[in-house]
């Protein structure tokens, strides 16, 4: 069996971001110490259940920073104690600027983290401010210089496309940035505006841009990154060469993972589950059936999220099945169009299709 990736969400944030729809409330220390200790219980419960070893953890959220690096520390902990980790794991922790004054950086990194995931947005503050982002592009900086100091050399920053207010001047400025820092991952995702969002009850009222515009900034952003020396692996991440999340890529692989926390879902034995939005469902451990996994539908729609879309041999030795010529011959009728390559050995969207990736995939299986 493959080695498998676990997700522990933090669902704590010091406020909500106006276009954030992620679980997630404000809280203070006593419940940071009630999660803590339930979140360690439930690392002991799964480990006894779950026999792969796991190579990546990720603790996203919410702002897992606000916990402070002792209850990390102890949550990692357990996670070494009670799951059979592998050497080299990939541990990686979101935080935010604002929450990272005193947390020692040292001592996550002896405890076992070695990557980093920042929320910038944008290095402009008139954007950081429409988000509701309460840092500053200096906050950003001084965070990773601090994480660097203690031995960090694996960092992402996250990046929002077709911000209200944004230009070609000021995206080119966020990403000449996030260079300047030296980071080796950034995630570049375009704004969407969800339902239940600040943004959405004012969306009327706000200038967002439309689907063309959209497109533009997506387009400036592949290859402005590419001219800074990071090269785009899936459809919204780019990184300098040998440093893709190898988190994430066990959800574009399809592979098989395991979530914790309130909201947090999770691939096993072949069946897709969740918590739902409950710490009361967290800590009884009642997980919520969503469906069973692994089909190659699933497997083709999650691999062409990749710039090395799928390949026939894998798919071959995942299914006993060779690619249907009805899809090779459905993808060869959309290359002409600029939105896929397709060659003897796989098939890939182009960054023309991956702005109308849904729509191009969906066509895909419908010819599978």
């Amino acid at each position: 069996m493959s080695n498998i990736g676990l997700y522990i969400h933090v669902p704590f944030c010091d406020g909500k971001c106006a276009y954030c729809s992620f679980f997630s409330k404000k809280a203070g220390v006593t419940e940071f110490d009630t999660y803590t200790d339930n979140l360690i219980r439930m690392i002991s419960l799964w480990g006894e259940s779950v026999d792969l070893a796991v190579d990546t953890v990720y603790f996203g959220g919410g702002t897992p920073s606000l916990l402070g690096h002792e209850r990390l520390v102890r949550i990692i902990g357990q996670v070494y104690n009670r799951f059979d980790v592998t050497d080299n794991a990939e541990v990686t922790i979101e935080v935010n600027p604002t929450s990272t004054s005193d947390l020692d950086f040292t001592e996550l990194r002896k405890a076992g983290f070695n990557r980093l995931s920042v929320g910038l947005q944008s290095a402009n503050d008139n954007e950081l401010k429409i988000l509701g982002r309460r840092h500053s592009a200096g906050d950003v900086e001084h965070t990773v210089k601090r994480a660097k100091a203690a031995g960090f050399d694996n960092i992402s920053l996250d990046v929002m496309l077709a911000v209200p207010e944004q230009t070609s001047d000021s995206l080119d400025k966020t990403l000449e940035f996030c260079a300047s820092l030296g980071v080796q991952h950034i995630s570049s995702y375009i704004l969407k505006v969800e339902e239940g969002t600040p943004f959405f009850a004012n969306r009327d009222k706000l200038a967002l841009f439309n689907d063309d515009e959209q497109a533009a900034f997506y387009e400036q952003s592949v290859y402005k990154l590419a001219q800074l020396g990071y090269h785009q692996y899936e459809i919204s991440n780019f990184c300098i060469t040998g440093r893709e999340s190898k988190h994430n890529l066990h959800y574009w692989h399809d592979d098989e993972y395991l979530g914790l926390g309130p909201s947090a879902h999770s691939f096993l034995d072949g069946k897709r589950f969740y918590y739902d939005n409950s710490f009361e469902s967290f800590y009884g451990n009642k997980t919520v059936f969503e469906s069973y996994g692994g089909d190659s539908e699933e497997y083709i729609m999650l691999a062409l999220r990749l710039t090395e879309g799928f390949s026939f041999a894998d798919y071959k030795e995942r299914f006993g099945r060779n690619v249907s010529d009805s899809l090779i011959k459905a993808a060869k009728r959309i290359e002409e169009n600029g939105l896929c390559t397709v060659t003897n050995n796989s098939i890939a969207l182009t960054v023309k299709g991956f702005l109308v990736s849904n729509s191009v995939i969906a066509y895909l299986i419908e010819n599978t």
